[in-house]
Protein backbone atom coordinates (compact mmCIF):
# COMPACT_ATOMS: atom_id res chain seq x y z
CA UNK A 1 0.00 0.00 0.00
CA UNK A 2 1.25 3.49 -0.84
CA UNK A 3 -1.47 5.37 1.09
CA UNK A 4 -1.64 7.97 -1.66
CA UNK A 5 -5.42 8.41 -1.40
CA UNK A 6 -5.20 9.03 2.34
CA UNK A 7 -2.30 11.45 1.91
CA UNK A 8 -4.17 13.34 -0.80
CA UNK A 9 -7.17 13.72 1.49
CA UNK A 10 -5.10 15.18 4.33
CA UNK A 11 -3.29 17.55 1.98
CA UNK A 12 -6.65 18.72 0.65
CA UNK A 13 -7.86 19.12 4.24
CA UNK A 14 -4.85 21.28 5.15
CA UNK A 15 -5.33 23.33 1.99
CA UNK A 16 -8.99 23.90 2.90
CA UNK A 17 -8.01 25.23 6.32
CA UNK A 18 -5.57 27.73 4.83
CA UNK A 19 -7.01 31.21 5.05
CA UNK A 20 -10.01 30.11 7.12
CA UNK A 21 -11.52 32.61 9.54
CA UNK A 22 -13.30 32.00 12.85
CA UNK A 23 -16.55 32.29 10.91
CA UNK A 24 -15.63 29.79 8.18
CA UNK A 25 -13.45 27.24 9.99
CA UNK A 26 -16.28 24.87 10.96
CA UNK A 27 -17.45 24.62 7.36
CA UNK A 28 -13.86 24.08 6.17
CA UNK A 29 -13.39 21.28 8.70
CA UNK A 30 -16.62 19.61 7.60
CA UNK A 31 -15.40 19.29 4.02
CA UNK A 32 -13.08 16.39 4.88
CA UNK A 33 -14.04 15.35 8.42
CA UNK A 34 -16.76 12.87 9.23
CA UNK A 35 -19.74 14.50 11.00
CA UNK A 36 -18.87 12.46 14.09
CA UNK A 37 -15.09 12.82 13.89
CA UNK A 38 -13.39 12.09 17.22
CA UNK A 39 -10.84 14.85 17.88
CA UNK A 40 -8.37 14.57 20.74
CA UNK A 41 -6.61 17.75 21.80
CA UNK A 42 -4.28 18.65 24.61
CA UNK A 43 -5.46 20.43 27.76
CA UNK A 44 -7.67 22.49 27.81
CA UNK A 45 -9.26 21.19 24.60
CA UNK A 46 -9.50 17.44 25.36
CA UNK A 47 -11.97 15.29 23.37
CA UNK A 48 -14.45 16.81 20.93
CA UNK A 49 -16.99 15.19 18.59
CA UNK A 50 -17.79 16.73 15.20
CA UNK A 51 -16.41 19.67 13.21
CA UNK A 52 -18.52 22.29 15.00
CA UNK A 53 -17.22 21.23 18.41
CA UNK A 54 -13.62 21.10 17.15
CA UNK A 55 -13.93 24.58 15.68
CA UNK A 56 -15.41 25.98 18.89
CA UNK A 57 -12.85 24.33 21.19
CA UNK A 58 -9.61 25.09 19.34
CA UNK A 59 -9.72 26.66 15.90
CA UNK A 60 -12.00 29.64 16.52
CA UNK A 61 -10.08 30.89 19.59
CA UNK A 62 -6.78 30.24 17.81
CA UNK A 63 -7.80 32.10 14.65
CA UNK A 64 -9.13 35.04 16.68
CA UNK A 65 -5.70 35.32 18.29
CA UNK A 66 -3.48 34.54 15.30
CA UNK A 67 -3.72 36.29 11.95
CA UNK A 68 -2.19 35.21 8.62
CA UNK A 69 -1.73 31.63 9.84
CA UNK A 70 0.58 29.33 7.86
CA UNK A 71 1.10 25.60 8.34
CA UNK A 72 4.87 25.14 8.08
CA UNK A 73 5.13 21.39 7.74
CA UNK A 74 8.40 19.55 8.37
CA UNK A 75 7.29 15.90 8.47
CA UNK A 76 4.48 14.14 6.62
CA UNK A 77 4.01 10.38 6.33
CA UNK A 78 1.32 7.71 6.41
CA UNK A 79 0.97 4.06 7.27
CA UNK A 80 -1.16 1.23 8.53
CA UNK A 81 -1.66 1.29 12.26
CA UNK A 82 0.17 -1.67 13.83
CA UNK A 83 -1.50 -1.48 17.27
CA UNK A 84 -5.08 -0.70 16.27
CA UNK A 85 -7.37 -0.14 13.31
CA UNK A 86 -6.99 1.98 10.24
CA UNK A 87 -4.60 4.02 8.14
CA UNK A 88 -3.22 7.16 9.74
CA UNK A 89 -1.53 10.21 8.22
CA UNK A 90 0.93 12.19 10.34
CA UNK A 91 1.81 15.87 9.95
CA UNK A 92 4.29 17.74 12.14
CA UNK A 93 5.70 21.25 12.11
CA UNK A 94 4.59 24.70 13.27
CA UNK A 95 1.48 26.81 12.88
CA UNK A 96 2.93 30.27 12.34
CA UNK A 97 0.97 33.48 12.62
CA UNK A 98 0.97 37.02 13.94
CA UNK A 99 0.04 36.86 17.61
CA UNK A 100 -2.41 39.78 17.69
CA UNK A 101 -4.95 38.90 20.40
CA UNK A 102 -4.95 36.86 23.63
CA UNK A 103 -5.12 33.07 23.33
CA UNK A 104 -6.12 31.05 26.40
CA UNK A 105 -5.07 34.06 28.44
CA UNK A 106 -1.61 34.15 26.87
CA UNK A 107 -0.94 37.83 26.07
CA UNK A 108 -0.34 38.74 22.42
CA UNK A 109 3.04 39.95 21.21
CA UNK A 110 2.13 41.51 17.86
CA UNK A 111 4.99 39.45 16.45
CA UNK A 112 5.51 36.13 14.72
CA UNK A 113 4.56 33.17 16.93
CA UNK A 114 5.29 29.52 16.18
CA UNK A 115 2.99 26.89 17.69
CA UNK A 116 4.63 23.48 17.49
CA UNK A 117 2.14 20.82 16.49
CA UNK A 118 1.87 17.14 15.65
CA UNK A 119 -1.34 15.82 14.10
CA UNK A 120 -2.42 12.22 13.53
CA UNK A 121 -5.45 11.72 11.25
CA UNK A 122 -7.19 8.40 10.70
CA UNK A 123 -8.81 8.19 7.27
CA UNK A 124 -11.62 5.83 6.32
CA UNK A 125 -13.94 5.86 3.29
CA UNK A 126 -12.63 9.23 2.16
CA UNK A 127 -13.18 11.04 5.46
CA UNK A 128 -11.17 11.89 8.56
CA UNK A 129 -12.84 9.91 11.31
CA UNK A 130 -10.31 10.39 14.10
CA UNK A 131 -7.71 13.05 14.92
CA UNK A 132 -5.09 13.59 17.61
CA UNK A 133 -3.80 17.16 17.71
CA UNK A 134 -0.87 17.87 20.01
CA UNK A 135 0.64 21.35 20.38
CA UNK A 136 3.20 22.94 22.68
CA UNK A 137 1.30 25.64 24.56
CA UNK A 138 4.08 26.16 27.11
CA UNK A 139 6.40 26.94 24.20
CA UNK A 140 3.90 29.55 23.04
CA UNK A 141 3.83 31.05 26.55
CA UNK A 142 7.60 31.21 26.47
CA UNK A 143 7.47 33.19 23.22
CA UNK A 144 5.11 35.65 24.93
CA UNK A 145 7.63 36.26 27.70
CA UNK A 146 5.97 34.05 30.31
CA UNK A 147 7.88 31.58 32.49
CA UNK A 148 5.26 29.12 33.75
CA UNK A 149 7.79 26.55 35.00
CA UNK A 150 11.26 26.53 36.60
CA UNK A 151 14.25 26.49 34.22
CA UNK A 152 14.23 23.34 32.10
CA UNK A 153 17.07 20.84 31.88
CA UNK A 154 17.28 21.01 28.08
CA UNK A 155 17.30 23.91 25.64
CA UNK A 156 14.39 26.18 24.69
CA UNK A 157 14.14 26.39 20.90
CA UNK A 158 11.86 26.93 17.94
CA UNK A 159 12.56 23.43 16.77
CA UNK A 160 13.68 22.64 13.24
CA UNK A 161 12.60 19.74 11.08
CA UNK A 162 14.85 16.85 10.07
CA UNK A 163 18.54 17.52 9.50
CA UNK A 164 18.18 15.71 6.17
CA UNK A 165 15.28 17.93 4.98
CA UNK A 166 13.51 14.87 3.56
CA UNK A 167 10.61 14.49 5.96
CA UNK A 168 7.76 15.32 3.58
CA UNK A 169 6.80 11.93 2.14
CA UNK A 170 4.09 13.14 -0.19
CA UNK A 171 4.78 10.44 -2.79
CA UNK A 172 5.04 6.65 -2.52
CA UNK A 173 7.96 5.07 -0.70
CA UNK A 174 9.66 1.67 -0.53
CA UNK A 175 7.54 -0.37 1.95
CA UNK A 176 10.62 -2.21 3.19
CA UNK A 177 12.08 1.04 4.54
CA UNK A 178 9.02 1.70 6.68
CA UNK A 179 9.11 -1.89 7.94
CA UNK A 180 12.72 -1.41 9.02
CA UNK A 181 11.92 1.87 10.76
CA UNK A 182 8.99 0.35 12.63
CA UNK A 183 11.07 -2.65 13.72
CA UNK A 184 13.74 -0.33 15.11
CA UNK A 185 11.14 1.74 17.01
CA UNK A 186 9.69 -1.45 18.47
CA UNK A 187 13.14 -2.63 19.60
CA UNK A 188 13.72 0.74 21.24
CA UNK A 189 10.37 0.51 23.06
CA UNK A 190 11.36 -2.95 24.28
CA UNK A 191 14.62 -1.59 25.67
CA UNK A 192 12.73 1.09 27.59
CA UNK A 193 10.33 -1.47 29.05
CA UNK A 194 13.20 -3.66 30.23
CA UNK A 195 15.35 -0.91 31.70
CA UNK A 196 13.11 1.85 33.02
CA UNK A 197 12.29 0.29 36.40
CA UNK A 198 14.10 -2.12 38.65
CA UNK A 199 10.89 -4.12 39.06
CA UNK A 200 10.88 -5.12 35.41
CA UNK A 201 12.79 -8.39 35.15
CA UNK A 202 11.69 -9.41 31.67
CA UNK A 203 15.39 -9.35 30.76
CA UNK A 204 18.58 -8.31 32.56
CA UNK A 205 19.20 -4.59 32.96
CA UNK A 206 22.07 -3.10 30.99
CA UNK A 207 25.20 -2.13 32.88
CA UNK A 208 24.77 1.52 31.94
CA UNK A 209 22.15 3.72 30.29
CA UNK A 210 24.73 4.44 27.58
CA UNK A 211 24.82 0.77 26.64
CA UNK A 212 21.05 0.58 26.55
CA UNK A 213 20.69 3.61 24.29
CA UNK A 214 23.57 2.83 21.96
CA UNK A 215 21.78 -0.27 20.66
CA UNK A 216 19.10 1.80 18.89
CA UNK A 217 20.38 5.39 18.88
CA UNK A 218 23.23 7.20 17.17
CA UNK A 219 25.77 8.72 19.53
CA UNK A 220 24.83 12.21 18.26
CA UNK A 221 21.09 11.65 18.62
CA UNK A 222 18.87 14.73 18.96
CA UNK A 223 15.89 14.61 21.33
CA UNK A 224 13.57 17.49 20.49
CA UNK A 225 11.66 17.59 23.77
CA UNK A 226 8.69 19.81 24.69
CA UNK A 227 9.06 23.12 26.46
CA UNK A 228 9.29 22.46 30.18
CA UNK A 229 11.92 19.79 29.50
CA UNK A 230 13.67 21.06 26.40
CA UNK A 231 15.81 19.69 23.60
CA UNK A 232 19.03 17.77 24.15
CA UNK A 233 21.85 16.47 21.96
CA UNK A 234 24.03 13.30 22.19
CA UNK A 235 23.37 10.19 24.25
CA UNK A 236 25.27 11.48 27.28
CA UNK A 237 23.44 14.81 27.44
CA UNK A 238 20.10 13.06 26.84
CA UNK A 239 20.76 10.89 29.87
CA UNK A 240 21.71 13.87 32.02
CA UNK A 241 19.02 16.24 30.82
CA UNK A 242 16.03 13.96 30.39
CA UNK A 243 16.35 10.23 31.03
CA UNK A 244 17.83 10.37 34.54
CA UNK A 245 15.32 12.95 35.86
CA UNK A 246 12.47 11.01 34.26
CA UNK A 247 13.52 7.68 35.74
CA UNK A 248 14.50 8.93 39.20
CA UNK A 249 11.83 11.57 39.87
CA UNK A 250 8.80 9.62 38.62
CA UNK A 251 7.88 6.19 39.99
CA UNK A 252 5.26 3.46 39.51
CA UNK A 253 5.38 3.87 35.75
CA UNK A 254 2.42 2.18 34.05
CA UNK A 255 2.41 1.86 30.27
CA UNK A 256 -1.14 2.18 28.93
CA UNK A 257 -0.38 1.39 25.29
CA UNK A 258 -0.62 3.38 22.08
CA UNK A 259 -3.64 4.24 19.98
CA UNK A 260 -1.61 4.48 16.78
CA UNK A 261 1.93 3.38 15.87
CA UNK A 262 3.11 3.49 12.26
CA UNK A 263 6.06 4.18 10.00
CA UNK A 264 6.87 5.04 6.40
CA UNK A 265 10.31 5.42 4.87
CA UNK A 266 12.77 6.66 7.49
CA UNK A 267 10.01 8.17 9.65
CA UNK A 268 7.69 6.70 12.24
CA UNK A 269 5.84 7.55 15.39
CA UNK A 270 3.06 6.92 17.85
CA UNK A 271 0.70 8.52 20.32
CA UNK A 272 -1.26 7.33 23.35
CA UNK A 273 -4.21 8.65 25.33
CA UNK A 274 -2.62 8.45 27.82
CA UNK A 275 0.63 6.61 27.13
CA UNK A 276 1.77 6.55 30.75
CA UNK A 277 0.50 6.87 34.30
CA UNK A 278 3.15 7.84 36.86
CA UNK A 279 3.68 9.06 40.40
CA UNK A 280 5.80 12.23 40.73
CA UNK A 281 8.16 12.00 43.72
CA UNK A 282 9.48 15.56 43.60
CA UNK A 283 11.99 17.40 41.45
CA UNK A 284 10.65 16.55 38.00
CA UNK A 285 10.59 19.72 35.86
CA UNK A 286 11.83 21.54 38.96
CA UNK A 287 8.55 21.02 40.83
CA UNK A 288 8.08 19.56 44.32
CA UNK A 289 5.99 16.53 45.16
CA UNK A 290 2.49 17.70 46.06
CA UNK A 291 0.83 14.70 47.64
CA UNK A 292 -1.07 13.66 44.52
CA UNK A 293 -0.73 9.94 43.84
CA UNK A 294 -0.64 9.59 40.03
CA UNK A 295 -0.88 11.61 36.85
CA UNK A 296 -1.24 10.77 33.15
CA UNK A 297 1.11 11.61 30.31
CA UNK A 298 -0.34 11.94 26.82
CA UNK A 299 2.65 11.73 24.50
CA UNK A 300 3.58 11.88 20.81
CA UNK A 301 6.93 10.57 19.60
CA UNK A 302 8.07 11.02 15.99
CA UNK A 303 11.37 9.50 14.84
CA UNK A 304 13.85 9.71 11.99
CA UNK A 305 15.91 6.61 11.28
CA UNK A 306 19.40 6.97 9.82
CA UNK A 307 20.61 3.57 8.65
CA UNK A 308 20.36 1.05 11.46
CA UNK A 309 19.79 3.53 14.28
CA UNK A 310 17.52 6.39 15.29
CA UNK A 311 18.94 9.88 14.76
CA UNK A 312 16.20 12.35 15.74
CA UNK A 313 13.11 12.27 17.95
CA UNK A 314 10.42 14.96 18.25
CA UNK A 315 8.32 14.74 21.41
CA UNK A 316 5.04 16.34 22.45
CA UNK A 317 3.73 15.87 25.99
CA UNK A 318 0.48 17.24 27.35
CA UNK A 319 2.32 18.81 30.27
CA UNK A 320 -0.57 21.11 31.16
CA UNK A 321 -2.82 18.07 31.64
CA UNK A 322 -0.09 16.20 33.56
CA UNK A 323 0.27 19.14 35.96
CA UNK A 324 -3.46 19.81 36.16
CA UNK A 325 -4.00 16.26 37.43
CA UNK A 326 -1.56 17.14 40.22
CA UNK A 327 -3.52 20.25 41.18
CA UNK A 328 -1.38 22.78 39.31
CA UNK A 329 -3.55 24.75 36.86
CA UNK A 330 -1.03 26.73 34.79
CA UNK A 331 -3.64 28.37 32.57
CA UNK A 332 -5.82 29.27 35.55
CA UNK A 333 -2.90 30.86 37.39
CA UNK A 334 -1.95 32.80 34.29
CA UNK A 335 -5.48 34.14 33.83
CA UNK A 336 -5.43 35.50 37.38
CA UNK A 337 -2.29 37.57 36.81
CA UNK A 338 -2.04 41.07 35.32
CA UNK A 339 -1.31 40.91 31.60
CA UNK A 340 1.98 42.71 32.21
CA UNK A 341 3.33 39.95 34.44
CA UNK A 342 6.07 37.85 32.86
CA UNK A 343 6.34 35.23 35.61
CA UNK A 344 3.88 32.55 36.63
Amino acid sequence: MTFQAEKALIRAHCAALKGASPQTIAERLSQHCHPDVLWRGMHPFHEQIGPEAVAKAFWQPFLRAMSRVQRREDIFFAGKNTVGPGVWVVSMGHLMGLFDAPFLGIPPTGKIAMLRYAEFNRVEHGKIIETAFFCDLIHLMHQAGLRPLPPQTGAHLVQPGPATHDGLLYGPTDPSEGTETLALINRMIGDIAANSTAKDVSKPRDATPQEELSRCWHEDMIWWGPDGIGATYTIDRYIDQHQRPFRTQLKDRQFNGHIARLAEGDYGGFFGWPNLTLTPTGGYMGLPANGQSTADMRVVDIYRRDGEKLAENWIFIDILHFLNMQGLDILGRMASLPQSSAQI
